[in-house]
């Protein structure tokens, strides 16, 4: 896929069915209870029928990928811990032992733990391998990738949801695991938001007040590097990526663009998906109706782009582990909506009069 290609999949994303949208409403104001009392989990079970294009919402397939990947800018110390820990959890998730894995219980997930570019990694029983190269390179000094690798790990975040959307899936989680990314994440937002590195840059997994400020100027470091290379008033985004990015960002930015192009609802985790979806909607601009945000972490930057996607988080329990742990807590709430809009708990049923909009 070339630049210009993944631009014009602008024109291609699905409409949103306003009418099935609309449809669901009315199914919500039919059961027994007050009109809008569920709040955003209505929105949201009546987005779906929208997105979907169906009245007919059931969340009993919901299928988890996990985007693992390592960044070379773990070499600056910005991290409490090395890019073997990225292995680990990637082998625990393929295992049923991360702590994802312990969180999904009832709600019938797949979790599909996915190689796009751990370092020295080979392949493992249960990891879906679509790695491009070994790590990325190390943002405050370099490039962390070229832009054909970066379309490439586009292109197989788009692939991603192609299958779930094909193999019957009814929801898509995202959620990454990957040490140093929150780094590239913050260095993206940099620029993305216009905000300065130290309005965005966060403790990660823990840092200290002093890892906090040597990791805050590798950000700055990084965004330098970039702003010397790039002209502010014409991004690419495709080069923005490139420059400062990872892997697992590229991978579920396509995965995120997948969803419009597909009708599938993506429920996005914490502050790396999200920063994947900032960039997603600003390649193609309309997959933004298909992305419903899960949780909002206490990362800084999290707040600032759930503001510039005119969206809003279900919870904000101060979550940051990753793995799409925030996008599972939200899913348990998701189906149980979803087995009260399909319920036929109705008034017709009970035998009393409906609740009416006073005017």
């Amino acid at each position: 896929m070339t630049q210009q290609e993944l631009y014009n999949l602008n024109g291609k994303m699905k409409p949103f069915d306003t009418d099935s949208r609309d449809r669901a409403v009315k199914k919500w104001n039919s059961l027994a209870k007050p009109l809008g009392s569920l709040g955003v989990l209505e929105d949201v079970i009546s987005d779906i029928a929208g997105m979907t294009g169906s009245l007919d919402v059931r969340l009993n397939r919901p299928l988890l990928y996990v985007v693992c990947a390592d960044n070379g800018v773990v070499s600056e110390g910005v991290s409490q811990c090395g890019s073997e820990a990225t292995a680990a959890v990637a082998r625990a998730l393929a295992a049923g032992e991360s702590t994802v894995n312990y969180m999904t219980a009832g709600t019938g997930l797949q979790i599909v733990p996915v190689d796009a570019g751990m370092k020295d990694f080979g392949e493992a029983p249960g990891i879906r391998d679509l790695r491009i190269r070994n790590s990325t390179g190390n943002i405050a000094v370099e490039s962390a990738m070229t832009p054909e690798e970066t379309l490439q790990a586009i292109e197989n975040g788009i692939m991603l949801t192609k299958e779930a959307y094909e193999n019957g899936y009814d929801i898509l989680l995202t959620g990454e695991m990957g040490i140093g990314n929150t780094t590239t994440s913050s260095a993206l937002c940099s620029v993305l938001l216009k905000k300065d590195p130290e309005e965005v840059t966060g403790r990660g997994a823990g840092l200290s007040d002093e890892g906090l400020e040597k990791k805050t100027g590798v950000v700055k470091r990084a965004a330098e590097r970039y702003y010397s290379l790039h002209k502010l008033d014409n991004i690419s985004y495709i080069d923005l990526l490139s420059e400062l990015g990872g892997l697992d960002i590229a991978v579920l930015t396509g995965i995120c663009i997948g969803g419009g192009l597909y009708g599938m609802p993506i429920l996005l985790d914490g502050f790396i998906t999200l920063t994947a979806a900032l960039t997603a909607t600003k390649i193609t601009p309309g997959c933004e109706r298909y992305l419903i945000a899960g949780h909002i972490s206490s990362e800084p930057a999290s707040s600032m782009i759930i503001k510039e996607l005119h969206t809003s988080p279900f919870i904000d329990a101060g979550m940051r582990l990753g793995e799409g742990t925030g996008a599972v807590a939200v899913l348990r709430l998701l189906q149980m909506s979803a087995d009260l809009y399909n319920s036929g708990h109705t008034f017709d049923e009970l035998g009393i009069e409906a609740y009416k909009c006073l005017s």
